[in-house]
C-alpha cells in the first residue's frame, strides 16, 4: 500500500473518530435556532452535493477514482470539496447545539483532518485531470469566494 494511501485511511479514520466525539453523548438536545440553520445548511448541501456527484463517482477516501469524472456543476460551481464543507456545517450545527469547549475543540481538529483530506485527494485530482489545475484556481476548497 501506498504512503498516500496509507495518510488517506489515516485522515478517513481520524474524520470519523472527531464525528463521532462531536455527535457523543447521543442525548436529546433543545436546538437553538442557529444551530437548527447549520444543520439545514449542512442538510441541503449535503443532498444537493449527492445530486451532482453520484455514489460511484467518489470515494470515502481521498484516492480519486481512475474512472470518475470531474464534477464541475451544480455546488462544485462555487466550492471544491461541498461535501466537506457539508461535514464542516454538520459539526458546526452540533458545537453552537451544545456550547462544549471539547466540541469547539473537535471541529478545529475535524477542521483540519478535512483540509489536509482535501489536500491530498487534490494532488491526486491534478494527476488524473489535466483540467484541474484551472478550476482550482477559479474556486474555493470549503467557502465560496473565501477559502
Amino acid at each position: 500500500m501506498s504512503r498516500f494511501a496509507i495518510a488517506g485511511r489515516l485522515l478517513v479514520a481520524a474524520q470519523f473518530a472527531l464525528l463521532a466525539w462531536l455527535v457523543w453523548p447521543f442525548s436529546a438536545q433543545a436546538w437553538s435556532l442557529p444551530a437548527r440553520a447549520l444543520l439545514a445548511g449542512a442538510l441541503a448541501l449535503g443532498v444537493w452535493t449527492l445530486a451532482y456527484n453520484r455514489p460511484g463517482n467518489f470515494n470515502i477516501r481521498p484516492e480519486p477514482k481512475a474512472s470518475g469524472r470531474l464534477v464541475t456543476g451544480g455546488p462544485y460551481r462555487y466550492l471544491r470539496n461541498p461535501m466537506y464543507s457539508a461535514v464542516l456545517l454538520f459539526a458546526a450545527a452540533e458545537v453552537v447545539a451544545y456550547r462544549d469547549p471539547w466540541k469547539i475543540a473537535c471541529w478545529v481538529a475535524l477542521a483540519a483532518v478535512l483540509l489536509a483530506k482535501a489536500m491530498l485527494e487534490e494532488r491526486g485530482l491534478r494527476a488524473l485531470f489535466p483540467d484541474y489545475a484551472a478550476y482550482a484556481r477559479r474556486v474555493r476548497r470549503f467557502i465560496p469566494g473565501v477559502f
